[in-house]
């Protein structure tokens, strides 16, 4: 069999300059971050991109970037990164996109509030603490493919409507001209994962999945997942961290432009829909130096005393870790205790009701890792990939002993024994005061800063945790208009 062949990757300036030569470029196109997660952009003609301006940079306002600056420092810079290039697969017009950092423009410094920056910064620190070279990162991400959405919420009305012909609850619908109602649709739980005509969306995973590898991302498998009406997983195969949160953006950015061209649209939302499987991103990570896995070793599940104490770490700092890395109101409908969801602060090989996970597919020395399962797809990659790595170096520093493994199903556990399993915070407010009191080691190396923890608290408190608690529920009228 073939391996994955990257398309042409430039490392340089000029190589990039060169890319555009070749493809008939005409527009260049600078992705960037807010704080929440999301990617924004401008663009510029060709001939504006010159070898100078990966040293130069671009200036823009950033005055309406989301957990930035106020107005009166808005003026910014991006930097392209040469290594990021890509043609776009989506526009009319031949375009060349890049990732950016985003500098200040005075001191040339690099932005605090850039979480790409804070990717940089943890790679440097890992490096600079001597414990590994390189640290792996490895998501699945899951998501949903409706066939449409409507949602409103105003003063006098809040609603949702999602629909997909691929929903059980389509079983009953009539046929419309043209359009007969076959009746093959997976059930509740039951999208993992028999094959088509029951899964509809195999062409479409495809063509996901190749566009995916002609953007220079080598996709390992893609696959309908648990969830009724269009739940779907294409893997990754792990790259180091600064890298793999490039990816999952441009991850992002295929999916739903592909699903786009079919007239469909997708979310990354945690928990669309009630009554089945939410979306989650569970998270494999390894450290390497020299070419060695770290992680490998004679302990539980074949790991190194080094994994032990990573584990050690994201445990003991995981409810401050789920700030970031399940930063929603709507993360909390996944982590519900009773359902099957990775709500225990445990780890074990087997076990997928733990927080931290083994997996035990392989023997391989290369193979071993650990993944940390409460994360989902709707985070900022770069903030939730550094704060995983930050609390599992603490761990390392710090030898922190992660306790017996929880290799009994949780479900079996006498009451007594049950509660004295620590679990996940219960919601994005309880997560973000557990962040507030704990983020010492996240700014080991400024790798974060205070700043950036204080406007990421503030933003997600006042934009999301208040926006939701104000609001009255759609549900709470068929619990209490009638009391």
């Amino acid at each position: 069999m073939a391996k994955f062949a990257a398309p042409d990757k430039p490392k340089t300036p000029k190589e990039v300059l060169k890319m555009c030569d070749t493809h008939g470029v005409e527009v260049v196109d600078f992705k960037f971050m807010d704080l929440p997660g999301q990617w924004q952009h401008f663009s510029v003609p060709r001939h504006q991109l010159e070898e100078s301006s990966f040293e130069e940079g671009f200036g823009f306002d950033g005055s309406s970037i989301r957990g930035w600056r106020a107005i009166n420092e808005s003026d910014m810079l991006v930097l392209p990164d040469a290594n990021t290039a890509f043609i776009d697969p989506f526009n009319k017009h031949k375009t060349l996109s890049l990732c950016c950092n985003i500098l200040d423009p005075i001191t040339k410094e690099r932005y605090a509030r850039d979480p790409r920056n804070v990717a940089i910064n943890c790679e440097n620190y890992l490096k600079s603490t001597g414990i590994g070279d390189i640290g792996f990162i490895g998501p699945e991400l899951e998501f949903f493919v409706f066939d449409s959405v409507r949602f409103d919420s105003k003063q006098y009305e809040s609603y949702y409507h999602i629909d997909s012909d691929e929903g059980i609850w389509n079983s009953g619908r009539p046929n419309r001209d043209g359009d007969p109602n076959l009746g093959w649709r997976p059930r509740y739980k039951e999208g993992y994962f028999p094959v088509p005509p029951i899964d509809s969306l195999q062409d479409l995973r495809s063509e996901m999945m190749l566009t995916l590898m002609a953007c220079g991302i080598h996709a390992e498998a893609q696959h309908h997942e648990v969830a009724t009406a269009g739940q779907c997983e294409i893997d990754m195969r792990f790259q180091p961290l600064l890298q793999m949160g490039d990816q999952s953006l441009l991850f992002k950015y295929i999916i739903k432009n592909t699903a786009k061209k079919y007239g469909k649209t997708v979310t990354f939302m945690p928990k669309p829909m009630y009554g089945d499987n939410g979306s989650g991103m569970h998270v494999h990570v390894s450290i390497w130096k020299g070419g060695k896995n770290l992680f490998a070793g004679n302990g539980y599940a074949g790991l190194s005393e080094m994994a032990l104490h990573f584990i050690g770490g994201l445990l003991k700092h995981a409810p401050a870790v789920l700030a970031f890395t399940s930063p929603t109101t709507n993360s909390y409908k996944r982590l519900v205790p009773g359902y099957e969801a990775p709500v225990n602060l445990a780890y074990s090989q087997r076990n997928r009701s733990a927080a931290v996970r083994i997996p035990m597919y392989s023997a391989s020395e290369k193979a071993k890792r650990i993944e940390f399962r409460p994360p989902d797809p709707s985070c900022n990659f770069y903030l939730a990939f550094s704060a995983i790595m930050m609390a599992g170096l603490d761990g390392i520093q710090n030898k922190i002993n992660p306790g017996g493994p929880l290799d009994k199903n949780i479900y079996d556990l006498p009451p007594a024994e049950a509660k004295k399993v620590p679990q996940v915070p219960g919601s994005l407010e309880a997560a973000l005061t557990a962040l507030e009191k704990d983020h010492a080691f996240l700014l080991k190396g400024d790798v974060f800063t205070q700043d950036l923890i204080e406007a990421y608290i503030d933003y997600k408190r006042e934009a999301e945790v208040d926006a939701v608690r104000l609001r009255p529920h759609p549900h709470e009228f068929m619990l209490y208009y009638d009391i």
